[in-house]
């Protein structure tokens, strides 16, 4: 049984992989990489549901009875680009942050954050 769906098996193993690597470190560029193996993971998911045994490509000929959906195939085509352009927007974004904060850890630029915040507070005035 559990030979017979080892892709899902690794597919799970890389959701969990990619989910972990998001919740565990606080480096922006690791959470990104931990989104994009996730992101993966569920392609292969979903690209190994379209796949049927003894299934060719939806082109009729002779003799072929089974064919293989193509639409799942296609639709990842369209989430690959998607990602590929979210990636690049997201380490934008790590840039600009790096640019004003000068780190790429979450909780120093959450303290630098919260502390200009007090700092305006206080003065009244954003310094």
């Amino acid at each position: 049984m559990i030979g017979s769906h080892y892709v899902y098996w690794l597919t799970f193993a890389l959701m969990m992989i990619g989910l972990y690597v998001v919740i565990s470190h606080g480096n922006l560029i690791k959470k990104l990489i931990g989104l994009s193996l996730f992101q993966v993971a569920v392609f292969l998911f979903y690209i190994s549901l379209g796949k049927v045994d003894g299934g060719t490509a939806p082109i009729i000929t002779e003799g072929t009875q089974t064919y293989s959906h193509p639409l799942p195939h296609v639709l990842i085509l369209t989430a690959i680009v998607v990602g590929v352009a979210t990636l690049a927007v997201g380490l934008a974004l790590v840039v600009r942050l790096f640019e004003s904060y000068g780190s790429l850890e979450e909780d120093e630029i959450l303290q630098r954050d919260i502390s200009d915040r007090d700092t305006t507070d206080r003065d009244g005035v954003a310094s």
